[in-house]
C-alpha cells in the first residue's frame, strides 16, 4: 500500500528508509524537499557522498538504465548510495513519456528486487495511472502522493515558517497573504522569508508590509491565458482575456504579459528537447514558484507553434502602438479578441 505524507514524515524520523520511493503530485515544493530530506538522512558523519549520490535526468534517452545499473552498485565508503531519478513522466500520450513503458521489465524486476545497500528515489511530474507503468510507480509501496495543501494546512505550514525565522503575522494578516499567494507552498516560504527580513528588527508583520511587497497572483491570471492558447482552448482562452480586459488590464501591458511568457516557452522547448534537465529549465527560465503548468505547457506546445505566436505578438503590439487597426480602447480589445482566437486555433 502506498504511503501517506505523515507516513514518510515519520519514517523520516525513525530513519526507516524505504529502499524505492515514489514521489509525485501537484504539490512540487514539498515533493522536491522529501527528496532531499530522504537522501540527507541516509548519509552519516564520515559518509563519502560524493561518491555515492546519483541524479539521472529521464529526459536523456535510456538514462532509466544507467540509473537501475548504478542502483546495483555497491556504496564507496558510505552504507548507502542514493540514487534520484528525474523528469520522470507517464503522460496520456506515450509519445511525452520520458519512462517509456519498453522499459516495464526492468523496472519491475527492480522493484521486486531492489539492491538494499541503495535508496532510489522516483520524482515524477506526471504519472497517468491509466497507463501501465504509471499504475506499477502508483501503487508501488513506498509511492507517496504529494497534493495541493488545503487552507489548514497552508496555515500550520506557514505558522511553521513563521517560527523557524522567530517572525509573527496574527491570524488575519496570515488569511491576507494566503489570500495574495494561493496554494503555492514553494511561494508562500519565498514570501515568508522575505516578509521576515523585511520586517526586522521587530519581525512583526502587518497587512500593510505584506501588501507592499507580496504581489497578488491571483490579479491578472495571464498565464492561464497562456496555457490555454498553447493548448488551443479557444473558448476558454476568450473567457479569460474578457476577464482580464473587464478588470481593467491595458492591452498593451497584457501583450508584453503573453510575448514575455512565449518567449520562456521557447528557451524552455528547445533546453527539453537537447535533454536538459528540469533544474536548468527552471533556472533559464526564470520560473518561480511552482513550475510545473509552466513546464506541463513547454511539453505540449511544438517550437513552430511558439514561434509564430511570438512573431504574432510582436505584429499586434506594433499595429496597437501605429494605430493600424484602431488604438482605442475598442479597437485594442478587438486586435486581441482576434489575436487570441488565432493563436488558440493554431
Amino acid at each position: 500500500m502506498p504511503l501517506t505524507r505523515e507516513q514518510l514524515r515519520e519514517q523520516i524520523r525513525r530513519r526507516e528508509i524505504h529502499p524505492v520511493y515514489v514521489l509525485y503530485g501537484a504539490e512540487t515544493y514539498l515533493r522536491d524537499l522529501a527528496a532531499k530530506t530522504i537522501g540527507n538522512t541516509c548519509f552519516g558523519e564520515g559518509d563519502f557522498r560524493d561518491f555515492n549520490d546519483d541524479t539521472f535526468s529521464l529526459n536523456i534517452p535510456d538514462n532509466i538504465r544507467n540509473a537501475i545499473s548504478a542502483a546495483n552498485q555497491l556504496p564507496m565508503m558510505a552504507q548507502r548510495r542514493v540514487v534520484k531519478i528525474s523528469e520522470v513522466r507517464v503522460a496520456t500520450s506515450a509519445n511525452k513519456d520520458t519512462l517509456k513503458e519498453d522499459y516495464f521489465d526492468a523496472v519491475v524486476a527492480y522493484l521486486k528486487s531492489p539492491s538494499p545497500s541503495s535508496v532510489v528515489i522516483f520524482v515524477a511530474d506526471e504519472l497517468n495511472a491509466n497507463r501501465k507503468v504509471g499504475k506499477l510507480l502508483k501503487n508501488y509501496a513506498g509511492a507517496v502522493e504529494f497534493a495541493p495543501l488545503g487552507d489548514a494546512e497552508l496555515v500550520k505550514w506557514a505558522g511553521q515558517e513563521l517560527k523557524k525565522r522567530d517572525a509573527e503575522m496574527d491570524d488575519r494578516t496570515l488569511r491576507h497573504l494566503l489570500a495574495l499567494v494561493g496554494p503555492d507552498v514553494r511561494r508562500l516560504t519565498i514570501e515568508i522569508e522575505k516578509l521576515s527580513t523585511s520586517a526586522l528588527p521587530e519581525k512583526t508583520i502587518g497587512v500593510d508590509l505584506v501588501d507592499a511587497l507580496v504581489a497578488n497572483v491571483r490579479e491578472i491570471p495571464n498565464f492561464d491565458l497562456t496555457d490555454n492558447l498553447v493548448g488551443r482552448n479557444r473558448k476558454k482562452a476568450i473567457q479569460i482575456l474578457s476577464k482580464i480586459l473587464d478588470d481593467g488590464a491595458e492591452p498593451i501591458a497584457l501583450i508584453g504579459l503573453l510575448s514575455y511568457n512565449f518567449r520562456r516557452l521557447l528557451i524552455a522547448k528547445d533546453m527539453m528537447e537537447r535533454g536538459a534537465d528540469r533544474v536548468s529549465v527552471t533556472k533559464a527560465a526564470k520560473l518561480f514558484g511552482n513550475p510545473e503548468p509552466f513546464l506541463s505547457a513547454a511539453r505540449r506546445a511544438d517550437m513552430r507553434q511558439l514561434e509564430r505566436a511570438v512573431v504574432r505578438l510582436a505584429e499586434t503590439d506594433l499595429a496597437i502602438k501605429t494605430s493600424v487597426g484602431g488604438s482605442a480602447p475598442k479597437g485594442s480589445r478587438l486586435q486581441l479578441e482576434m489575436l487570441v482566437c488565432e493563436l488558440a486555433t493554431g
